[in-house]
């Protein structure tokens, strides 16, 4: 007798991912993630892998770092990982511009509350020893705030989000990175949704300690595979003194199962966590990707491509807030506004993925992760003006077409 299974086999549609990530995953990715044999995780080719992984990320993210590698999971693993260098009563400084730079605010007073501040308040302790300094949604943290914040608290840590997806916006890292080195503090930069996409090379931040970033955005590489991260020897040094909460997200103990051990590359690392030759073949071949392309090339093709859809987007009466090169977020034309979640909903409907802010105010987000070319903006824009005039907005298609055009145009004709 067949025993009857309650739900059908799992079909998820093509959909196209305009949102400020996950991004869309190259095919050649899902093909090496598909196409590995069901081997041992300690399996030679598995650790050949795990080696020139480490050596292609150390080239992506621009660094001599030994401890440069990936952490199992999503960008919260690796950032996590990144914040187990701050144990209680540590004094931080935290700068927020948005959602996400948010929840690193929320990790960093949880990980420096003392016993007695983490059981008052357990989701959300407040920390004395934990300065946050808010930085109204739609605007950048600037290296004078920066330097302001520093000179007057001299923190241990400082901490801060390179670009901020929660309202588009980038940080100024260069300012970070001087004003950490003149007040002695160690910066931790939350790189989730710049590398990969921007061109940098983070060795010339010498004021930040600790780098984290996620698989899913720049990197390009679902299903889930490895969070980049990448510490100097000072950070580790430090770690090594005070030691850390955590065993899942130890930085030393997690990279000597990439053969890190002593602040040098050997032969042969020691378990820390079970690989899979999946998530290590699809990691790979998406490292390659981005060394193959260059990042100078890829940071350049985001600017360009943004370009364009902020131009379309503008001709159909949006105002567009944000800075960063994969994304755009915007306001509705006037005769739309408050409908922002009605609209992107509208759109989800349509396999459509854009996406609201998560904190007020509500607005939308376009983005274009991996979907670098004209084509793709082309259909981005036709979706999304199709929304707009479903939900009884006007959209002027001529405008629209002439912006592209003379966009790509003048493309063609530098080329």
């Amino acid at each position: 007798m067949t025993n009857i299974i309650p739900f059908p086999q799992l079909e998820i549609p093509e959909t196209i991912a305009a949102g400020p990530g996950p991004g869309n995953t190259d095919a050649r990715v899902l093909a090496r993630y598909a196409g590995a044999g069901l081997a041992d995780h300690m399996h030679s080719d598995v650790l050949r892998g795990m080696v020139e992984c480490k050596e292609m990320l150390r080239a992506v993210m621009g660094t001599e770092n030994t401890y440069t590698f990936g952490v199992a999971g999503t960008g919260w693993s690796g950032l996590d990982m990144m914040f187990a260098g701050v144990m209680p009563g540590d004094k931080v400084v935290m700068f927020v511009n948005g959602t996400f730079s948010g929840i690193d605010g929320l990790t960093v007073r949880m990980k420096a509350a003392t016993e007695e501040e983490l059981a008052a308040n357990s989701l959300d302790p407040q920390a004395a020893s934990v300065i946050t300094i808010e930085v109204p949604h739609g605007q950048s943290v600037t290296g004078e705030i920066v330097e302001a914040a520093l000179a007057v608290h001299k923190p241990k840590w400082a901490a801060m989000a390179h670009w901020e997806t929660g309202s588009g916006r980038v940080n100024d890292i260069e300012g970070f990175s001087a004003a950490c080195e003149k007040h002695g503090a160690m910066g931790l930069v939350d790189a989730v949704s710049s590398l990969g996409v921007g061109d940098f090379r983070i060795d010339d931040y010498p004021g930040v300690h600790g780098w984290a970033s996620c698989p899913q955005k720049g990197i390009c590489c679902l299903p889930l595979t490895y969070a980049p991260v990448s510490f100097t020897d000072r950070y580790i040094e430090t770690l090594k003194a005070t030691g850390t909460r955590t065993f899942c997200h130890h930085p030393i103990l997690e990279a000597r199962h990439w053969g890190v051990i002593d602040g040098k590359d050997v032969e042969k690392g020691t378990y820390h966590r079970t690989h899979s030759a999946y998530a290590v073949s699809a990691f790979h071949e998406a490292l390659r990707i981005c060394l193959q392309q260059t990042i100078a090339q890829r940071a350049a093709d985001y600017t360009f491509h943004e370009s364009a859809l902020r131009a379309a987007v503008t001709a159909m009466g949006c105002e567009v807030t944000s800075n960063m090169p994969s994304l755009v977020v915007l306001n509705l034309p006037g005769d739309l506004a408050g409908r922002e979640m009605e609209l992107v909903q509208h759109c989800r409907a349509q396999n459509f993925g854009i996406w609201p802010t998560l904190s007020e105010p509500v607005q939308v987000r376009i983005g274009i992760l991996n979907l670098l070319n004209e084509g793709a903006i082309r259909d981005i824009v036709q979706r999304f003006a199709v929304a707009l005039r479903d939900l009884g907005g006007t959209v002027d298609s001529a405008a629209v077409d002439t912006a592209l055009a003379q966009h790509y145009r003048r493309a063609m004709a530098a080329e």
